[in-house]
């Protein structure tokens, strides 16, 4: 006889970065585990350390972080991470990211421009990434850029079933925000069984530079209208299409998003917008000058962590949305 066998089992491992471990802590409850003790810290000039705690040599290993503000140094926390857990014989690396930096430079509008989302997916693969688990990206062909598996889970049946529960499907009309929301909204429209409607940006051709008439195509007079879309940052483009929606008449104006990205001047707007309700998920921590009563969060930890376990299992993760069809 040659070779030597084993009758060692899988082990399945989660790990987080700092950017966002109330996530994390939440899916490995979802997964009825623990997730593994880290050190962390900064050196004076910024520098990252990280040391895990745990030996992860021959796991399956499950790595979480989620690119919020500061954006370059959870990235770079991420990358460590990775490395050391591939110096650390790790049996597999799972690359869970939430919301994926960088998602919104996919293609050059312009000469001389980056595509940074190709470049995020070449960095964790040179990293030692295995596979990618990552929410709702800006646009489907970002899963092309990583050369391995990407599982792309959605926050549509959550955020849906939310609205849905909440007003008169009657009387609800789906809103895309912009041209390029159209395809989303329209699974929105088919999920909800309500018609879809809308906002057009239009340049004034008296004003340079800058969008000043949004149009609404579509019916919304009367209507409660839900304006979805993957992301919130500042916040401009969405008020300015809720405001264009209760100019035609729309009764009340709910917005959903899976991303609260909420930077700069968007606590402000969406004080001030007569939106009633601002649905976001977990997937980014909310600030906490937002915690406002029209702010509605829901948790992405269920969803993940059956992705997780599937992943681990080799199972189907589509099976997750097929089933809520």
């Amino acid at each position: 006889m040659t070779g030597i066998k084993t009758t060692g089992e899988k082990k399945l491992m989660l790990f987080s970065g700092r950017a966002h471990p109330e996530l994390a802590e939440e899916v490995a409850k979802q997964l009825g585990i623990g997730v593994v003790p880290t050190k962390a810290f900064d050196f004076a000039n910024g520098e990252i350390y990280v040391r895990f705690q745990e030996s992860a040599r021959g796991a399956d290993c499950f790595l979480m972080q989620s690119h919020t503000a500061p954006i370059n140094k959870w990235i770079i926390e991420q990358l460590i991470m990775i490395d050391a857990l591939k110096r650390a014989s790790a049996r597999s690396i799972t690359v869970i990211v939430p919301f994926y930096g960088y998602a919104r430079q996919d293609k050059k509008h312009r000469g001389r421009e980056p595509i940074s989302a190709r470049l995020m997916a070449d960095l964790f693969r040179t990293a030692g990434a295995d596979r990618i688990l990552t929410v709702d990206l800006h646009t489907d062909q970002i899963q092309g850029f990583f050369d391995g598996p990407v599982d792309h889970l959605f926050a549509l049946p959550l955020l849906a079933d939310y609205v849905a529960a909440k007003v008169d499907r009657n009387k609800l009309t789906v809103v895309s925000p912009d041209a390029g929301r159209v395809r989303v909204a329209d699974r929105w429209a088919d999920r909800l069984g309500a018609p879809l409607a809308i906002v057009h940006k239009r340049r004034d051709p008296d004003v340079a530079n800058q969008v000043t008439v949004h149009e609404v195509v579509g019916d919304v007079e009367g209507r409660v209208c839900v304006l979805v879309d993957d992301m919130i940052d500042t916040g401009g483009t969405i008020c300015a299409a809720a405001d264009a929606l209760f100019a035609n008449g729309a009764e009340d104006v709910i917005v959903t998003a899976t991303h609260g990205v909420l930077s700069g001047p968007a606590a402000d707007r969406l004080k001030n917008s007569k939106v009633s309700e601002f649905v976001f998920t977990n997937t980014l921590p909310t600030p906490g000058e937002l915690e406002l009563d029209k702010i509605t969060v829901l948790s992405m930890a269920p969803t993940i962590a059956r992705a997780v376990r599937e992943v681990f299992e080799d199972g189907s993760v589509t099976s997750l949305f097929d089933e809520q069809a």
